[in-house]
């Protein structure tokens, strides 16, 4: 369906969880609690948001958290959702830590793509940013989805203190057919306590090692990134940088917290709660159409643009675990 803008909105990013097995400095630091889990949607309770989802015409399903993996059941939840009638593809973004053992099941439902976050190829400076993470583990998986054949993409944070990673993340690109994503930081929670790089400093960087390096209107995937490519890459390389490239005008997502909170935007703590409507006792049929009119609500309700450039109007405190990636 159509917001107010004119914009199509068709994807929906759904956290399952806000918990995660890593500490990410810009993301959820030890001193971050977890909500309780009776606060957190049950799986048939966000298998009915998608059907109503379904209902307008939101098709494309991206699964976040957190982090999606530790929260039980999530692959077979991934399977019924890609059975559902109408759902064009089903994505999910991990730091990859358990990505290898449910990669056999993700196949085999046919995960339409996987986004691994990764900031640093550097061992020891990833075990500090990801508080405790293994960096072999998470390449292993990497490199265990590019042999089956998934659609593989890498998010890397613009960090300053990795920006001698760039060149070293952008070779997953010349050596795979992998898409490197170089993401602005967000100034939402802890993400306004780091510094980071601008799209502009990373392509000066990226400048060096591939001359021809050119923009490509190529679409590959369901967001906003766009992509740039050279002789010397079998993969893209893409930027999503909202800071300074603001992409409002073709903003085509809503974003659903494990609480049940749609979110038309992420710079606002403003939206619709869905989990009332589900908890609310009333019959199926009826609470179908309530979720579908509340879904049509947040729709028309989103904003024209995020106020990222003015850091007093953003009115969204929440960490990024808790909103939903």
């Amino acid at each position: 369906m159509k917001d107010r803008w004119g914009r199509t909105i068709d994807y929906l990013r759904l956290s399952l969880t806000d918990r995660c097995n890593l500490r990410c400095r810009y993301c959820m630091p030890d001193d971050v609690e977890s909500v309780g889990h009776d606060a957190v949607l049950r799986y048939e309770e966000m298998m009915v948001v998608c059907q109503a989802s379904l209902t307008l015409g939101i098709d494309r399903f991206k699964i976040t958290g957190g982090e999606p993996f530790v929260r039980r059941g999530a692959v077979d939840f991934m399977r019924a959702l890609k059975g559902l009638d109408g759902v064009r593809s089903v994505t999910v973004t991990t730091n990859g830590m358990l990505l290898e053992k449910a990669l056999p099941d993700l196949v085999d439902l046919g995960i339409d793509g996987i986004n691994i976050s990764l900031d640093t190829l550097d061992a020891e400076q990833y075990h500090r940013l990801t508080g405790g993470g293994d960096l072999s583990v998470v390449v292993s998986a990497l490199q265990a989805a590019v042999k089956a054949g998934v659609n593989v993409k890498v998010n890397a944070v613009l960090l300053a203190a990795t920006r001698n990673q760039i060149l070293n993340l952008a070779k997953f690109a010349q050596n795979m057919a992998v898409d490197v994503r170089f993401i602005e930081l967000m100034p939402i929670g802890f993400g306004t306590t780091l510094a980071g790089l601008t799209r502009q400093e990373c392509l000066d960087i990226l400048y060096r090692a591939y001359p021809d390096l050119a923009a490509t209107d190529e679409v590959r995937g369901n967001g906003p990134a766009d992509y740039y490519k050279s002789r010397k890459l079998c993969g893209r390389i893409g930027f999503i940088a909202a800071n300074t490239h603001a992409f409002c005008a073709a903003c085509n997502r809503l974003r659903l917290t494990s609480t049940g909170f749609l979110k038309p935007c992420l710079c606002y703590d403003e939206g619709v709660d869905l989990r009332a409507i589900i908890r609310s006792g009333r019959p199926a049929d009826e609470m179908h159409q309530a979720l579908v009119a509340a879904i049509r609500q947040a729709v028309y309700e989103k904003p024209a643009k995020h106020c990222f450039g003015d850091q007093p109007d953003i009115s969204e405190h929440k960490t990024m675990n808790q909103i939903g990636g």
